[in-house]
């Protein structure tokens, strides 16, 4: 019974306590209620939308940030290394020789490089796009929900494929799509590990000179794409100035690598910059 009576003081003591800040509080909402009852309904209407439409703006840009794209795409001529590159960067696996995808290749994998330098990783979806000519179209199916683009090019028999190359990255390069939404793209110089494979700014110069259209050739040139199409992308570089990849709304940048012995980093780096959270 003696602890059941100290229990009962202790409660009317923090009663008496909390008396002051009942009666505080009980003033500050009847002071509120008066304030709100002087403001114009029109004003009061006004800071009330005001308060929802910045809210819902605070959310639509969270999920915005949370629902960002984890897929980055291998394009390029057929043999420039894209699938050999695309085992590579799955499981580190080699496979020797020439791989032709007559499908796209897709996994979700997580980057090796991610482990080694003890940063947040985040599973990739790589997706190995057919180069052939009559397999391209596959490519704007992935283009919708892509975070990046690498494109593959063969530095070591680059120049006799130097204008399809180009014409090819040209037509990317130009896609509504891949403007509007400022896709990044890697040029990768594949099979750099050989002796004779051209370097990566020999490649982008050469690249850029194929590329300076003044008299818009290879837009008109792409005979397998219709004129809907067309009308609906864009143009590359800046009227009468010799074009350069840092003409584009879109970041384009080259790194090299050898998909062969696994020289990858470069590619890892640009995949992780695409879809890091």
């Amino acid at each position: 019974m003696e602890g059941l009576e100290q229990w009962k003081d202790q409660l009317e003591q923090l009663k008496s306590q909390l008396e002051p800040w009942k009666n505080q509080l009980e003033k500050c909402l009847h002071e509120a209620i008066e304030y709100l009852n002087q403001i114009p309904p029109v004003q009061l209407y006004a800071a009330i939308a005001v308060l929802l439409i910045s809210t819902l703006l605070l959310l639509s840009i969270r999920l915005f940030k949370r629902a960002k794209s984890n897929t980055v795409i291998l394009s390029g001529l057929s043999g420039s290394g894209k699938t050999v590159l695309f085992y590579q960067l799955r499981d580190g696996s080699v496979h020797q020789g020439t791989i032709t995808s007559m499908e796209p290749n897709e996994s979700t994998i997580v980057l090796n490089s991610d482990s080694n330098k003890k940063r947040k990783s985040k599973p990739v979806h790589i997706v190995d796009v057919p180069g052939h000519s009559r397999l391209r179209p596959k490519l704007d199916e992935f283009l919708p929900r892509a975070a990046g683009i690498v494109f593959v090019v063969d530095s070591l028999e680059f120049l006799p494929n130097c204008h399809l190359a180009s014409e090819y990255l040209y037509d990317i390069l130009t896609k509504a799509s891949v403007v509007k939404k400022k896709i990044p793209v890697l040029i990768c110089c594949n099979k750099n590990d050989k002796v004779t494979a051209h370097t990566k700014e020999f490649i982008r110069k050469q690249m850029e000179k194929e590329m300076y259209d003044p008299d818009d050739k290879l837009r008109a040139s792409r005979s397998a794409i219709s004129a809907a199409d067309i009308s609906n992308d864009f143009t590359l570089g800046v009227p009468e100035e010799p074009f350069t990849f840092s003409q584009c709304r879109n970041k384009v940048t080259v790194a090299e690598s050898s998909g062969l012995t696994g020289e990858v980093g470069q590619v890892e780096q640009f995949i992780w910059e695409c879809v890091k959270p």
